[in-house]
């Protein structure tokens, strides 16, 4: 007999909880205060996702990003709600951030995942000091420097997807006209330009790090043809991508986590806030509705009445009265 706690997925009596979650549960109550109503919600999204897991003859410790994604499609298939799927997902990123700082895994799968549906935000940008400090982060020759600095600067000069940085080819890139052309969902090119100062890390890159990373034999030949490379002279995997960008957002002391998405968010924000199109903007990233990027000019609009409010003499706070 089998216990329902989520559409399309049950738990049943034959099922054990991973000890993880037992951890995990008990570290919420001591260093985080939750209460007893916080933790049963947690223990049901994550022992649902547990028990999904084990049917599959895997586990907390082996679990891929595939493995989450396709937990998430096969709960949104049973009908489960947007607001139910936000909570469950979080429940399962902090499990796995907790996992990887408690030492279970070295890992952080669920900190990669993407195509999860949530409910629509509004994106917090860096900002351009923030940019810069991040960028700043990484010096030096080396070729992993190079690489790194490389990354970041394409990143935010283009507001590409960490896909397409990742699976970016050398021979799609213009380095005459300064343009890459790019496939984004739905196998969808689009060609989009990038400025002098991506340019030049692309090119220190290309020029002076790249040979020195490529293996004596590539494992395939696709590795052959990438812009960006691994460690190990493949091409550069989307975990190591956000890696780079984590671990350059916490060397220039910025209070958030940062990642890849971020810097698209960002590309896109300041973008509009120089006073870009909006249609452009869409061309750009790659929206197929405009109705997406619009999202972008509420950042903006709010980044406006924040320097109103301080710049004005008239909207500054005094006392009693704004």
């Amino acid at each position: 007999m089998g216990c329902a706690v989520g559409r399309g997925i049950e738990v049943t009596e034959e099922y054990e909880p991973s000890t993880e979650i037992g951890e995990f549960l008990d570290w919420l109550v001591v260093e985080r205060g939750r209460s007893s109503n916080t933790i049963d919600a947690y223990r049901r999204d994550l022992e649902q996702y547990d028990a999904w897991l084990q049917s599959r003859g895997s586990g907390l410790d082996d679990v891929s990003v595939s493995d989450i994604e396709h937990f998430l499609a096969e709960r949104t298939r049973g009908g489960a709600a947007k607001s139910s799927m936000a909570r469950q997902f979080s429940s399962i990123r902090m499990l796995h951030r907790f996992m990887v700082e408690e030492g279970f895994r070295r890992d952080d799968p669920a900190g990669l995942a993407e195509g999860v549906s949530k409910p629509a935000g509004i994106p917090k940008p860096l900002s351009e000091d923030e940019v810069s400090s991040l960028i700043a982060s990484v010096s030096g020759d080396e070729p992993r420097n190079l690489r790194d600095r490389a990354l970041l600067e394409f990143l935010y000069a283009t507001g590409a997807r960490v896909s397409e940085v990742c699976g970016l080819n050398l021979a799609d890139l213009d380095m005459d006209a300064s343009l890459v052309r790019l496939f984004g969902k739905g196998a969808k090119e689009r060609v989009v330009p990038f400025g002098s100062v991506a340019h030049t890390a692309l090119e220190n890159w290309i020029v002076n790090g790249r040979p020195v990373m490529e293996p004596t034999r590539w494992r395939r030949r696709d590795d052959s043809l990438a812009v960006f490379l691994g460690g190990r002279g493949t091409r550069l995997s989307r975990q190591v991508a956000f890696q780079v960008v984590r671990d350059a957002g916490e060397r220039a002391g910025i209070d958030r986590e940062v990642s890849p998405h971020a810097l698209r968010h960002t590309c896109a924000t300041h973008l509009l806030d120089h006073g870009a199109d909006l249609r452009i903007v869409q061309e750009m990233l790659g929206h197929a509705s405009i109705t997406t990027t619009q999202v972008y000019t509420r950042v903006s609009q709010e980044r406006l009445w924040q320097v109103y409010a301080e710049a004005h003499p008239r909207a500054r706070k005094s006392k009693g009265r704004t």
